[in-house]
């Protein structure tokens, strides 16, 4: 099954974005510049920690 990647609404036009698709319990992110190089995987927990530590 595909990822159905979201960009930020805070993005506003800009290209300096990450992009992110949730499935099964992990959150997979990418650089929106440059989707074809790839992604990583975070666990949902981990995921939620390190957008709180950021806050």
């Amino acid at each position: 099954m595909d990822r159905t990647w979201r960009k930020s609404s805070f993005s506003a036009g800009e290209h300096n974005c990450l992009e992110s698709a949730w499935r099964d319990g992990e959150v997979a992110v990418r650089d929106s510049k440059n989707p074809g190089a790839g992604h990583i995987t975070i666990p949902v927990p981990a995921f939620a920690q390190l957008v709180k530590s950021l806050r």
